[in-house]
């Protein structure tokens, strides 16, 4: 990875990381179709809640994409080979039992996220039943997360697209099979992606196996086994908090009805698409970030920077120009439900709006991912989230427009609470003062 990075080496490192992530909304997208052409709202409905509580637990253990990605490009930058292949041990091993955690713990969480969710009825019966099949995949899916994170770290973007395309392609082709073919409904949903995230977690073994060098000694250092830790407990509170970010909006829609709520899912995936390929250059904003902090090279962080941005304001302003020109069609396509339709028809120019204000958020997210400022991301969200929810409180009355206002207001105070932290992150890089 050069040390100072130029446009083409940075479109290089991304489009592998932008194709992947593409298809990664599609796989939701498939789900939302598969279940939309039934015309069933409830059985939509769910897919959606289920989705927001399996979201929640699973990306509860984000920091094991994240954590990964920014430490073992530091250990790229700073050339130290013992360590790299290290974290991609520790990463998988505690991937797997987090995930072992989930599933033996799922009588306990399943209910406990049901009720805090505005459902009830035939909608829980339902979303429990996809839930339940989505955790048989909980070891899996977090082991992927961190492999996933070593191949970005180590900037295999190439290898993070196979692996990552084996993932989504096995989970449509396998929800497809049990939803049209086998008649297995939410079910089936569930299932065909618990079931990819094993295939996917046997392809990345099988990518990195040469990762898999080194002692039981590197494995457990205890210096390095408390700095992952340190830095992955700082990233599992952000997480936690914008997962509450989402799942707060996912219930604000459901407060309004399944037909809102299903709306609110087709909509959502014009979201995913956009903040999925965008991630492909904030993913790589955090490799690049975090090899020249590992360098201890200020000029290349700052140039890695202001490049990686110039490519998320273009891709945003696309985005933005598509959905609302194209947004209508779309929706179309995904629901046969005249009422589903007609309210997401009437949320499109907000939704429009989210790649433009959301870019900010993402990019710095993305830089401080990288140089593993743990703390700073934590605080950020703890406060974003708060001022987030309180502008949903006052916007209640202005039904799901205000529902939508409010998310678009979360991405920018996101972006404000990341941006306060920027000075700070200056001085860590500021060069060194001679002795006198």
């Amino acid at each position: 990875m050069s040390a100072a990075p130029t446009r083409r080496a940075i479109l290089s490192q991304a489009w592998p990381i932008m194709v992947a992530q593409a298809s990664i909304p599609l796989v939701g997208i498939v789900d939302t179709a598969v279940i939309g052409r039934t015309g069933e709202a409830t059985a939509l409905a769910a897919v959606a809640l289920g989705s927001t509580i399996v979201n929640f637990l699973f990306w509860a253990f984000g920091f094991l994409r994240m954590g990964m990605t920014g430490l073992t490009a530091q250990a790229v930058g700073a050339n130290d080979g013992a360590e790299i292949a290290a974290l991609l041990r520790r990463g998988l091993m505690l991937g797997g039992l987090l995930g072992a955690v989930l599933l033996i713990l799922q009588s306990l969480l399943v209910p406990a996220a049901l009720a805090l969710m505005a459902g009830g009825g035939a909608l829980d019966v339902a979303t429990r039943t996809y839930v339940e099949a989505r955790l048989l995949g909980a070891p899996a899916a977090l082991a992927f997360y961190a492999a996933n994170g070593w191949l970005l770290g180590v900037g295999r973007t190439r290898a993070a697209l196979v692996v990552q395309l084996i993932l989504n392609a096995a989970n449509i082709a396998l929800t497809m099979l049990f939803v049209w073919q086998l008649d297995m409904g939410v079910r089936g949903v569930g299932l065909g992606t618990a079931c990819a995230d094993w295939i996917a977690v046997a392809a990345a073994l099988w990518v990195t196996r040469a990762g898999w060098r080194g002692t039981a000694a590197a494995l457990f250092d205890r210096a390095a086994l408390a700095r992952l830790f340190a830095v992955n407990r700082d990233l599992m509170i952000r997480t936690v908090a914008l997962l509450t970010l989402f799942g707060w909006f996912t219930n604000a829609g459901a407060r309004l009805g399944a037909e809102t709520l299903a709306a609110q899912q087709v909509l959502m995936q014009f979201v995913a698409v956009s903040a999925f390929i965008l991630d492909g250059f904030c993913f790589t904003a955090e490799a690049r970030v975090g090899a020249a902090i590992g360098a201890r090279d200020r000029a290349a962080m700052l140039r890695a920077t202001r490049l990686v941005g110039e490519f998320c304001l273009g891709t945003a302003i696309l985005f933005a120009v598509l959905i609302a020109a194209g947004g209508e069609a779309f929706v179309a396509l995904l629901t046969t439900s005249a009422e589903v339709r007609a309210i997401a028809a009437g949320l499109l120019p907000l939704v429009a709006l989210v790649p433009l204000i959301g870019t900010p958020a993402w990019l710095l997210d993305g830089v401080f991912i990288g140089a593993t400022e743990g703390r700073a991301l934590r605080d950020a969200a703890l406060a974003s989230t708060a001022a987030y929810v309180l502008t949903d409180l006052a916007l209640r009355p202005w039904g799901e427009v205000g529902v939508w206002i409010a998310l678009l207001a979360g991405y920018g105070w996101r972006a404000i609470a990341l941006g306060l932290f920027w000075p700070r992150l200056m001085r860590r890089l500021a060069p060194a003062r001679a002795a006198p």
